[in-house]
């Protein structure tokens, strides 16, 4: 196994400490379908990721009881580690990615390509011609992941709704055909 001299460790400090900082290996993560126990910790990781836009308890058990199979979860054995959420109408052919997350520690890892991947499958398999979303216009890690899974604008204005949440809420809106 070949070393590395500190300074090429990716680690900044290292040619101070001489030290090289590793983090620790990560667990894997299962992709599953999401239970009724498991709301109390999909609550927890969607105030961490979207703080104080994250849905209310109440609201994640209400989407829940509608989208069960549309509520997919990444779980390591001890907490979950991400989550997607999709919404389909009745007979429109449209379908909306209500929500899509992916624990801070664990970002980088292609996990939010991996559960948007498993959801578009799933939509495609339900017949959904058409899928949206919203994004705030300054995420712009979530903007590249959707833009590199197809996602484009869905309005003329370059996606850009202001104040879709309410007051000073922009949001783009992008759209994927399937």
């Amino acid at each position: 196994m070949a070393a590395y001299p500190a300074e090429h460790s990716g680690d900044p400090f290292a040619s101070l400490t001489g030290q090289v900082f590793r983090p620790a290996r990560q667990r894997p993560v299962r992709m599953r379908g999401v239970t009724e126990a498991d709301l109390p910790e999909l609550h927890r990781l969607d105030r961490e990721v979207f703080q104080e836009v994250a849905y209310p308890y109440f609201m994640l058990r209400q989407l829940f009881d509608m989208y069960a199979d549309h509520l997919l979860v990444l779980d390591d054995g001890e907490a979950l580690q991400g989550y997607v959420l999709a919404g389909i109408g009745d007979d429109s052919g449209l379908g909306w990615v209500l929500g899509l997350g992916v624990a801070r520690a664990r970002r980088g890892e292609g996990l939010g390509r991996r559960l948007m991947l498993e959801i578009l499958g799933r939509l495609r398999n339900d017949g959904i011609r058409e899928v949206r979303l919203t994004v705030d216009p300054t995420n712009a890690a979530a903007i590249a992941l959707y833009k590199s899974s197809g996602f484009a604008p869905a309005t003329a204005e370059g996606g850009l709704r202001r104040n879709y949440f309410g007051p000073g809420e922009h949001r783009l809106v992008l759209g994927l055909s399937l």
